[in-house]
């Protein structure tokens, strides 16, 4: 048995782009920049440079990406790699690693009170169990263990 899987978090580096399969099923691509840096020594960040990965996601996903993410969006990028052999502008072969993804998650927080609940998948206004009462009982953050 095999295993490839990726996880990027990053950023569009371009609108999504929908198109259609032969068969008529909906392929979004879009590019992903993940920016590294390490620390200076100095108590600040020394950047390392950005790598880009081209990224397809099918289906009811590709549809729902298309119509929700934009260009510097942050996302969170699950699925495997699928390698594409292509024809430089030069002539030359190339090989592309892209990304064939299962999964997308916006990292955007959407405006308002909510932002939380909305940003972690719950419908704004409410929680997953549908009572909105923060939890009775003190809660000290000095005993949390991180």
């Amino acid at each position: 048995m095999a295993f490839c899987k990726i996880m990027l978090i990053g950023n569009l580096g371009r609108d999504p782009e929908m198109r259609y399969t032969p068969a008529g099923k909906p392929v979004t691509q879009f590019s992903v920049a993940v920016s590294h840096s390490k620390p200076d020594g100095q108590g600040g960040w020394q950047d390392e440079g950005t790598d880009w990965y081209r990224v397809s996601v099918f289906g009811d996903r590709a549809e729902r990406v298309a119509d929700q993410l934009r260009k510097g969006n942050k996302v969170f990028v699950e699925g495997r790699f699928k390698t594409r052999e292509f024809e430089g502008k030069d002539g030359e072969k190339r090989l592309s690693l892209d990304v064939i993804s299962d999964n997308v998650i916006s990292l955007e927080r959407r405006g308002g009170r909510d932002d939380d609940a909305a940003f972690a998948g719950v419908p704004a206004g409410g929680s997953a169990g549908g009572d909105s009462r923060p939890p009775s009982g003190d809660t000290d953050l000095d005993d949390l263990p991180f």
